[in-house]
C-alpha cells in the first residue's frame, strides 16, 4: 500500500460480529471451528475466525444476497436459538478502525466500538450525545459507536446506556479487536 492511500478491503469481504459467544459460563458456547464449517457451509469463502468470542472474517464470493439472513437462520438451527449478528462489510470495518475519533484515549482495552445492526441505529444514539458523560465518551459514527469505559467496561454506566439505547441489538468490540480484523480484511485485498 503507498503511504497516503486509504486501505481498502475486497468488495466481497465481510465481518460477521456475534453478540454474546464465549464471553461468560453462562453464554452461548460455540466453538470457532463449527463457525469456519457453518459458514463454509453456507458457501462463503476464505473463512477464519478470531479469538473465540464470535468473530468471522468470509469471502462472500457469488453468494451475497441475504448475507445476514442466511448466517441468522443457520445459526439458530445449530445452537438451537436465535443470536444477534452484525455483518459489517470490509470497507465498513476499514472505515471503523481509521475513523476513530476517540484514538486519543488510554487503555485501548477500554474504546469500545459498537457495531451497529443497521446504520439507522445511530439516531438511536443522539440523545446520549447530549448527555455529560465525563470522563467516558461516545461519538457516533455512520456504522458504528464509540465508546471509551474509562474506568473499564465492567463500570461504564455509558456502555450501559449505549446498550439500552440499541436495545442489546449492537455487538461491541475493543479497538484492539477491530485493528486485528481490519489486517485481516486487508490481507484479503492483496
Amino acid at each position: 500500500m503507498r503511504a497516503g492511500r486509504r486501505a481498502v478491503a475486497r468488495n466481497d469481504a465481510r465481518v460477521a460480529l456475534l453478540r454474546g459467544v464465549n464471553i461468560t459460563a453462562t453464554s452461548t458456547r460455540v466453538a470457532m471451528s463449527d463457525l469456519r464449517e457453518l459458514f463454509e457451509g453456507l458457501g462463503f469463502r476464505n473463512v477464519r475466525t478470531l479469538l473465540n468470542s464470535g468473530n468471522i472474517v468470509f469471502s462472500t464470493g457469488s453468494k451475497a444476497g441475504d448475507v445476514l439472513g442466511r448466517i441468522e437462520k443457520a445459526l439458530a438451527a445449530h445452537v438451537g436459538r436465535a443470536l444477534p449478528v452484525v455483518v459489517l462489510t470490509g470497507d465498513e470495518v476499514v472505515a471503523a478502525v481509521e475513523g476513530n475519533p476517540l484514538g486519543h484515549v488510554a487503555n485501548p482495552s477500554w474504546l469500545l466500538v459498537v457495531a451497529l445492526k443497521t446504520p439507522a441505529d445511530g439516531a438511536r444514539l443522539k440523545p446520549l450525545l447530549k448527555e455529560r458523560w465525563t470522563p467516558e465518551q461516545l461519538a457516533v459514527g455512520k456504522r458504528v459507536a464509540y465508546v471509551w469505559c474509562a474506568k473499564g467496561v465492567a463500570d461504564s454506566p455509558l456502555w450501559t446506556a449505549v446498550d439500552r439505547a440499541l436495545e442489546k441489538t449492537g455487538t461491541a468490540r475493543n479497538i484492539q479487536t477491530m485493528t486485528k480484523l481490519m489486517a485481516m480484511v486487508q490481507e484479503e485485498a492483496t
